[in-house]
């Protein structure tokens, strides 16, 4: 009782195998390291700005659209 002795896990291993075939497990393991590559990628990209900054571009249309606000709200002020 308790722990799996290697001879144990070869045998499961064999029968995943048998299961699943070498061409399969190929496809999971290419995909399992695509999805850790990524991972890394997407943990590494954040490094590079630093959070709640916003690029130029949308910095830029954010205070178009406030000024835009500001307008509409001296005109709705203004007296008729």
């Amino acid at each position: 009782m308790g722990g799996l002795s290697l001879w144990h896990w070869l045998i499961v291993l064999v029968i995943v195998v048998l299961v699943f075939g070498t061409k399969r497990l190929k496809n999971v393991g290419k995909d399992v390291g695509e999805a850790v590559k990524g991972f890394k990628q997407g943990m590494g990209d954040d490094d590079k700005q630093p959070p709640g900054q916003l690029g130029d571009e949308s910095r830029r249309s954010e205070q178009t659209r406030n000024e835009q606000k500001s307008e509409t709200r001296n005109d709705d002020d203004t007296p008729r």
